[in-house]
């Protein structure tokens, strides 16, 4: 039997607005991911995606309920806890790539691994295998500047994977690219989940990307339907 890797239960979310009316952004959701499950949420804008998966990577706090990874509950961590556990554990890829300008592309994609203590010549030697994986292994020296953002997208999604975490979590990770560059980065992600048996969960607005996922939901009204 597959090992559950990541649990929420009952999760809400609430937000107070400046009028002091409650906002019921999360609405109770019980969602559990597997060990190497891709899994896609659609659902309009606002419709809570990036609550939900800011929640999923312990960026954001619970109003109530919890989320458990290995049957673990960290809704309650303190941050410097949740900041290592992130680092090992949850690799993440958002629609802006984040690249840090005055860093070369090898640099940007090996950090999380500098964080965790590794050595930079151990880092790059293994950052340059996942560019090799990705095609851009001759743009390994070039700053994000001078990298179409296909490239930048592909840095980015080698910084989420390089430290060989658990789950990723991708927030829109082709909005900014056209149809043939959002197609390619979606099917690398599904090649490097299927090389390392790292979890995918995949938030997009494009229903064909959403399609090539194992597993499929839509948010609606802070609630998760199965698809």
């Amino acid at each position: 039997m597959t090992e559950v890797l990541l649990e929420t239960i009952d999760l809400k979310k609430h937000f107070t607005a400046p009028s002091g009316e409650t906002l019921e952004i999360i609405k109770g959701i019980n969602f559990s991911v597997k060990k190497g499950d891709t899994v896609s949420i659609v659902g309009m804008s606002g419709a809570g995606k990036t609550t939900f998966l800011h929640l999923l990577g312990l960026l954001d706090t619970p109003t109530s309920g919890s989320i458990r990874y290995f049957d673990k509950d960290f809704s309650n961590f303190k941050e410097e806890e949740l900041a290592k556990f992130r680092n090992k554990n949850i690799g993440f890829v958002f629609q802006f790539h984040y690249l840090l300008p005055e860093f070369t592309a090898i640099e940007n994609a090996v950090l999380p691994l500098v964080i965790r203590g590794i050595s930079f010549k151990e880092a790059k030697d293994r950052g340059m295998e996942f560019f090799k994986k990705v095609n851009i292994q001759d743009r390994a020296n070039h700053k994000p500047g001078q990298l179409s953002g296909g490239e930048q997208q592909r840095v980015a999604v080698v910084r989420a994977f390089i430290g060989e975490p658990a789950i990723i979590l991708a927030d829109e990770p082709t909005g900014n690219l056209d149809k043939k560059n959002a197609r390619n980065i979606t099917e690398l992600f599904l090649k490097l989940n299927e090389e390392h048996n790292t979890s995918l969960v995949l938030v997009t607005h494009n229903d064909e990307l959403a399609s090539m996922m194992q597993i499929k939901y839509k948010i609606d009204d802070g609630m998760l339907i199965p698809l």
